[in-house]
């Protein structure tokens, strides 16, 4: 790096916090799945004032600058792109900044994670409408609402930028930019909408046109009572369609499924011990002791015996503000199973999924250590069924391949909102793990995986049946969370469209040196 320009930085953020290690540079380089060119350095500002002086001084140079928050993308959307790149480490800006309970919204810097700030909202009642992503342990509220994401709370109140009332964002120039009432002169960031929404234009664009410093959420009231389904399919042409009339009604907060495949690795991984090390959990979250006991003892009880024969399956999470109201939505939850010849379950998956919502992200390899990848489309409910006839054409044109690299493939479905399902096809090989899985998973797990050696066959294999599925989703009007540098984002736009992007790029980054490639931008 140029002597002045690091000069600069150390000033800026403090010498320590400008980190130029070879090996540093290189992790921060390379997400779950793959790597960048190297960075020149890695930068860890403290506040919003220290970022937007950064990215001023970073861009002023002609220096790329890319930010990262908690590493758990998949799609390159952090990886730079150009050599001589700087990475914007965002942990050290991870503070709550204000919980206004009042106005109902909750500020905080970008960096922080969705599990500190779950637990500094937990003695107030509130919470954020969605709320994190299961990788929320590591991944952060920035990260989220610059790629987007779904899980907790999804099922009704959509994905992490829908909750989102205001930004604070550095500019390629060095400016920070309020959006939303936060920008009237008199105003706090109560509300999202005044005038044109500025706030949306930064939400999901993988940090293309701006690095959020600050972020303002809704807030609403915990609600205090719950109530869980699991259920069973022989067919995913059944099973889609419930969990669309599900998610059409309104009637669940967290609507999830699995494939054999995908519930054979989950069984696999997890054990009877964890189950008991979760229990704790389950009986925090129960509310009331008699709950507790009961719902402790139900999912001791259930065990695992009763998956062996589930092809494919899901889970529901529901909330409501009386029990009456909760179980009046599980009946019809029951029903709409009925009427799509499902069968009900034990319900302790997703009891021990929401009694402990941000665990270790130990499923970003398999059971045996494997790699893991998933590539992922949001369609129309309309369009689920044939959307996954049509991956699963996919996956039969390449069977000998997948046979002879032993790669296993399994879905992780799921539904947003009232309009929305997901289907996540999820890839398995055995191959090397990277500096990013040692630093993630747990150390007390990987020390139990056997490993394998680095199998650059099968992951080649895997990367041309991601490439043709990400096309296919095109064909079938997919869209995507953490388009980064992967998705088939341009060629997918109406033309009008990307030139209008392409031309908000070039008001607020004339030099493009925020994220230069990410959204093909």
């Amino acid at each position: 790096m140029n002597p002045s320009v690091q000069a600069q930085l150390s000033e800026i953020v403090g010498a320590q916090y400008v980190v130029d290690d070879p090996a540093e540079c290189a992790y921060y380089s390379q997400d779950v799945f793959s790597a960048g060119e190297t960075a020149i350095a890695v930068v860890r500002p403290a506040s919003a004032a220290e970022l937007a002086r950064v990215v001023g001084v970073a861009c002023k140079a002609g220096i790329a600058v890319v930010t990262r928050g908690g590493g758990m993308s998949y799609s390159g959307g952090y990886l730079p792109a150009e050599a001589g790149s700087i990475t914007i480490d965002m942990s050290r800006m991870n503070r709550v900044l204000a919980v206004n309970a009042d106005d109902m919204y909750v500020t905080v810097e970008a960096g922080i994670t969705w599990e500190q700030l779950h637990q500094a909202l937990a003695d107030t009642g509130l919470r954020t409408p969605y709320w994190g992503t299961l990788s929320g342990r590591f991944a952060t509220v920035g990260g989220s609402v610059s790629q987007n994401s779904i899980f907790w709370g999804s099922g009704q109140h959509g994905s992490a930028v829908d909750s989102v009332l205001g930004l604070k964002v550095a500019l390629a120039d060095g400016q920070l930019l309020d959006t939303g009432s936060a920008a009237q002169r008199n105003a706090s960031p109560f509300f999202r909408h005044y005038g044109p929404d500025l706030t949306g234009l930064f939400c999901a664009d993988c940090g293309a046109l701006g690095i959020k410093a600050e972020i303002t959420l809704r807030l609403i009231y915990e609600p205090p009572s719950r109530a869980f389904g699991s259920f069973a399919f022989e067919r995913y042409e059944d099973m889609l369609p419930a969990m669309a009339e599900i998610s059409r009604r309104g009637l669940a907060a967290e609507c999830f499924g699995f494939d054999p495949y995908l519930q054979s690795q989950r069984m696999k991984r997890e054990s009877l011990g964890r189950d008991a090390g979760q229990f704790l959990g389950v009986l925090k979250s129960a509310g009331g002791l008699g709950k507790a006991i009961k719902d402790g003892l139900g999912v001791a009880m259930a065990g695992r015996r009763y998956m062996d024969d589930v092809q494919w399956s899901f889970h529901t999470m529901i909330e409501e503000r009386t029990d009456d109201a909760a179980a009046v939505c599980l009946a019809t939850v029951r029903e709409i199973v009925a009427q799509h010849s499902g069968r009900e379950l034990p319900d302790s998956i997703p009891k021990l999924v929401r009694a402990n919502p941000f665990g270790p992200v130990n499923n970003m390899i398999g059971p045996a250590g494997e790699r893991w990848v998933p590539v992922h489309g949001l369609v129309a409910h309309s369009r689920a069924v044939p959307t996954m006839d049509a991956c699963e054409a996919v996956f039969a044109r390449y069977q000998a391949e997948i046979e002879q690299h032993e790669i296993g493939i399994g879905y992780l479905l799921a539904t947003v909102s009232t309009h929305c399902s997901v289907l996540e096809p999820v890839f398995f090989w055995p191959d090397a793990l990277e500096e990013m899985h040692r630093r993630s998973v747990d150390a007390d797990h990987l020390a139990r995986l056997k490993g394998f050696p680095a199998n650059p066959a099968a992951r080649e294999v895997v990367t041309k049946i991601r490439k043709e599925l990400t096309a296919v989703l095109m064909e079938q009007g997919a869209v995507h969370l953490q388009v980064g540098k992967s998705y088939r984002y341009e060629e997918g736009l109406q033309p009008a469209n990307f030139d209008l992007l392409r031309s908000l790029k070039q008001v607020v980054d004339p030099q493009r040196r925020i994220n230069p490639g990410v959204l093909g931008l």
